[in-house]
C-alpha cells in the first residue's frame, strides 16, 4: 500500500502514467543533452539558446492546448463506448493545428529579431538566439500535429505508442543536433543554432511516424474520414482555447522571468536556463501522472461516476508526491555534481547550488497543483485552471520576483524562494477547488 492506497489502484495509475512519464522524461533529457552540448560553446551560447528556446515556447503556446482538447474528448468518447467515433476529435485537432500554425509561423518568422530582443539586449546573446529561434519556429506545424496525436493516444489509454515514437524522435534529434552544432557526420557546422535546426527536423520525422501508426490503428475509428460535428468541435475549442491561453500566459511568465533575471546579469541568465531545464526534469514526471489523471477522470465521468473521478484525483496526487520525493532528494544532495554537467565555471556552479536545492523543494510542494490542474482538464474545467494559474503567476510570483531580485538585490536565491512560496500556495488552492467538486457537472 502507498498512503493506504490499494495496490490494484496504484498499479492502474502507473500502467497508464509510466509511458507518459517516459515521454515526458525523454523530452526533458533531450533538452538537457542540448544544453550540455551547447554549454561547451560558452555562457553566451547557453544564454542565447535559453532566450531562443523560451521565445519559441511562448510562440507555440497557442497550440499546446489542442492536446488537452483532443485527449479529454477522445477519453470521454472512450468512456461512453462510442468506439467508431474515437478518432474524429483527432481529425478536428489536426485541422485546427493546420489553420493556426501556418499564419503564426509566418508572423513569428517576420518579427523573430524583435521577439528575442524583448528578453535580452546583449548583442552576443541575441546573435545566437535569433537564428536558433527561427529554426525552431519552422517546426510549429509539426508541434501542433504531434500534440494532437499525443492527445489521441493518451485518450485511448495507449500512451506507449506515443512514447515509442518520441524516443525514436529524440534519438534522431541528438544525432542530428550534434552533427549540426559541431559539423560532424559531414553536416555543416552551425554552432548553437544547429540545435534548433536538428530539433525541427526531428519533430517533422515524428509527425510522419505518428500519422502512419495512427492510420494503421484508427482508420476504422474515423481517422481522416470525417470532421467532428459542430457541437463536438465547439466543445474541443472550449477546452483548447483556455488551455492554450494558460500555456501562453505561462510561457510569457517564463519569458518575463528571464527578462527579470537578465536585468541582474548574463551569468545569472545562463544559470537560470540550466535551473529551469532541471526543474522540468523533476516536474514533467508529475505532469505525466497528471495527464494520466486527465484520462482516468474523463473516463470515470463518461461512465457517470463522479465519486470515482474524485477519488482518482486524490489517488494520483498521493502517487505523485512519492515520485517527486524520489527524484528530488538525490538532486538536492548532489547539486554541485549535477550542475557541473552543464556549467563549466566553478563560480556559476556556486551561483546555482542553493537555487537548485530550493527548486527541488518547490517541485515537491507543487505536487497537488500539478495533478489537480490536469485532472480538472479531464473534467472540462479548463477555464478555472487558466484563471487560477494566470493570477498566481502574474499577480503574485512575477511582481515579487522583480521586487526581491533586481530591485532589492536578492539575486537568484530570493527569486527562487518566492517560487517556492508560489508553488506551495498553488497546491493549496487547487486542492480546495478539487474538493468542492463543482467540475463534476461539466458536460463535454
Amino acid at each position: 500500500m502507498l498512503f493506504n492506497l490499494p495496490k490494484q489502484r496504484v498499479s492502474a495509475i502507473l500502467t497508464l502514467a509510466l509511458p507518459i512519464i517516459g515521454g515526458m522524461l525523454s523530452q526533458s533529457l533531450l533538452n538537457l543533452v542540448d544544453t550540455a552540448m551547447v554549454g561547451t560553446l560558452g555562457d553566451a551560447a547557453l544564454a542565447g539558446v535559453g532566450v531562443g528556446g523560451y521565445a519559441n515556447f511562448m510562440a507555440i503556446a497557442l497550440i499546446l492546448g489542442l492536446s488537452a482538447g483532443v485527449q479529454a474528448t477522445v477519453a470521454r468518447r472512450h468512456g461512453e463506448q462510442r468506439l467508431s467515433e474515437k478518432a474524429i476529435p483527432l481529425n478536428g485537432g489536426l485541422l485546427l493545428a493546420l489553420l493556426i500554425t501556418l499564419p503564426l509561423t509566418l508572423f513569428c518568422t517576420l518579427i523573430s529579431h524583435h521577439i528575442v530582443g524583448l528578453i535580452s539586449d546583449d548583442s552576443a546573446v541575441l546573435a545566437i538566439a535569433d537564428p536558433y529561434f527561427e529554426y525552431r519556429v519552422y517546426a510549429m506545424l509539426a508541434v501542433g500535429l504531434n500534440v494532437c496525436f499525443r492527445g489521441y493516444w493518451n485518450g485511448i489509454n495507449r500512451p506507449i505508442v506515443y512514447l515509442r515514437v518520441l524516443i525514436l524522435m529524440h534519438l534522431f534529434n541528438v544525432l542530428v543536433s550534434y552533427g549540426l552544432i559541431f559539423g560532424a557526420f559531414g553536416l555543416p557546422q552551425l554552432g548553437a543554432a544547429g540545435a534548433g535546426l536538428g530539433t525541427t527536423i526531428a519533430l517533422f520525422l515524428g509527425s510522419v511516424c505518428y500519422a502512419l501508426l495512427t492510420y494503421r490503428q484508427a482508420r476504422t475509428r474515423g481517422f481522416l474520414c470525417a470532421i467532428p460535428s459542430r457541437d463536438t468541435l465547439f466543445s474541443m475549442l472550449r477546452l483548447s482555447i483556455p488551455t492554450s491561453l494558460q500555456q501562453l500566459m505561462f510561457a510569457a511568465s517564463v519569458t518575463t522571468l528571464l527578462w527579470i533575471i537578465a536585468r541582474i546579469g548574463t551569468q545569472e541568465l545562463a544559470v537560470a536556463h540550466v535551473l529551469i531545464h532541471l526543474a522540468l526534469l523533476l516536474i514533467l514526471p508529475a505532469v505525466g501522472l497528471g495527464m494520466a489523471a486527465t484520462t482516468l477522470v474523463s473516463h470515470a465521468l463518461g461512465q457517470n461516476r463522479p465519486d470515482k473521478a474524485t477519488r482518482l484525483g486524490w489517488d494520483v496526487m498521493q502517487v505523485t508526491i512519492i515520485v517527486l520525493l524520489l527524484l528530488s532528494v538525490p538532486l538536492m544532495l548532489f547539486a554541485d555534481q549535477t550542475l557541473t554537467l552543464f556549467l563549466h565555471d566553478p563560480a556559476l556552479v556556486a551561483l546555482g547550488r542553493l537555487p537548485l536545492q530550493i527548486t527541488c523543494m518547490a517541485i515537491c510542494a507543487d505536487a497537488a497543483a500539478i495533478v489537480f490542474t490536469q485532472a480538472l482538464l479531464g473534467a472540462g474545467a479548463n477555464r478555472t485552471v487558466m484563471v487560477v494559474t494566470t493570477l498566481g503567476q502574474w499577480a503574485f510570483y512575477l511582481p515579487l520576483a522583480w521586487l526581491v531580485g533586481p530591485y532589492l538585490g536578492g539575486g537568484l536565491v530570493a527569486i527562487w524562494l518566492v517560487q517556492l512560496l508560489h508553488r506551495a500556495g498553488s497546491s493549496v488552492v487547487f486542492a480546495y477547488i478539487w474538493s468542492r467538486r463543482r467540475w463534476s457537472a461539466i458536460a463535454l
